[in-house]
């Protein structure tokens, strides 16, 4: 895995389908349907943790960009 593009496209395989309409939330819905793949033994732990590093570098741009000043 890659992009956020293909973390959702692995949840969809599971038939899981994410689409709040608010970004942020959606990510850390992601994130935490991946820890239950995992945790259910559903996936590989190196494509979690890739995984895992995706969304978080993805929540954390886009809170950087909600509150420019506090870096």
């Amino acid at each position: 895995m890659k992009t956020v593009y293909d973390i959702q496209q692995f949840l969809k395989s599971f038939g899981t389908i994410i689409y709040t309409g608010d970004r942020l939330a959606d990510l850390e819905l992601m994130e935490t349907e991946l820890q239950d793949l995992q945790h259910s033994q559903l996936m590989e732990q190196r494509d979690f943790e890739m995984a895992l590093l995706i969304l978080r570098q993805e929540i954390q741009t886009l809170k950087d960009k909600q509150n420019p000043t506090k870096r």
